[in-house]
């Protein structure tokens, strides 16, 4: 009897690269030449208002970055913006572990909760924008009705704009920060829960013990693509703020939009992307190191 050859791996076929050839294309063209270009514009003065030659500068836009007051507030408000990754998955987990039990209306709870997060941008932006109105809104309204006589400008104040932008990211994110933890709580074997209960344990420390460490690798997960989220995030904050006031929500995505696009400073703002890039890498660094200590799988 001939013994049936198996497909392996490596049994290509050309038809296959026809089917890949579209997405590979478009990461070519949108992504890898893009990123090829600013990589060499970094080390230029290019800008679409220049009528001259292109120069090489070398390093003459990262020393420039070392003193611009502007990036580095966008480098702070940025970090800021990054902490409503670890807040949202504080908010959600609850919600999450709640709608796992047998409550009424699961379904429908779930679907408001995830709603936020496919809505659109420019909706969600200007329904906040009159929720935090300073005269007019609803949410000042409250807070005058339990007697606090000065409520804050929100989105219209330098102080308070930035924390204003990430409640409403964390609104955006809870949602699905919330169904990936269903998804993840459903797999926790009931069997433990069970015999963590006969053993005298109470709830506290079976979610403590049991079921936090084993969707811990959940929570890294939504860790890591919450920070990229976070750290790329443009629209909601264009949409409400723009970046003021001021320069009080200029995160770096948004710097980098203004120098490119505003100021027609393309060789700076590839620089300014490329630092960018080296927070990103940083921050994934960071929490692969870290990941070691607490995620158990």
């Amino acid at each position: 009897m001939k013994k049936l050859r198996r497909t392996g791996i490596h049994d290509n076929h050309p038809v296959g690269y026809l089917f890949i050839a579209p997405s590979i294309l478009g990461i070519t063209l949108f992504y890898l030449v893009p990123a090829l270009m600013s990589l060499v514009m970094m080390f230029t003065d290019y800008s679409f208002m220049s009528k001259g030659d292109i120069q090489f500068i070398g390093l003459d836009n990262f020393k420039r970055l070392a003193g611009d007051a502007s990036f580095h507030n966008s480098v702070l408000m940025t970090l800021i913006f990054l902490l409503t990754v670890p807040v949202s998955l504080i908010v959600a987990f609850p919600i999450a572990y709640i709608l796992n039990q047998s409550v009424y209306w699961t379904k429908l709870l779930r679907t408001l909760f995830f709603l936020p997060y496919i809505m659109n941008g420019v909706a969600i932006a200007f329904v906040w924008m009159l929720l935090f109105h300073p005269s007019m809104g609803p949410i000042n309204g409250a807070l005058k009705m339990i007697g606090i006589g000065s409520p804050p400008g929100w989105l219209s104040g330098t102080d308070t704009a930035i924390y204003a932008v990430c409640i409403i990211q964390i609104w955006i994110m809870v949602g699905y920060n919330m169904i990936i933890y269903l998804a993840s709580l459903q797999e926790v074997p009931k069997e433990l829960l069970e015999a963590a209960t006969i053993d005298g344990a109470r709830l506290w420390h079976s979610i403590r013990y049991i079921t936090v460490p084993l969707v811990s690798p959940t929570t890294f997960l939504l860790l890591i693509t919450g920070f990229i989220s976070a750290i790329k995030t443009f629209g909601i904050i264009q949409a409400t703020t723009a970046g003021g006031p001021g320069e009080a929500t200029n995160v770096l995505s948004l710097y980098i939009y203004k120098t490119a696009f505003r100021y027609y400073e393309m060789g700076y703002a590839s620089a300014i992307s490329w630092m960018l890039f080296a927070i990103i890498m940083l921050v994934m660094l960071l929490n692969w190191a870290g990941q070691r200590r607490w995620v158990h799988y």
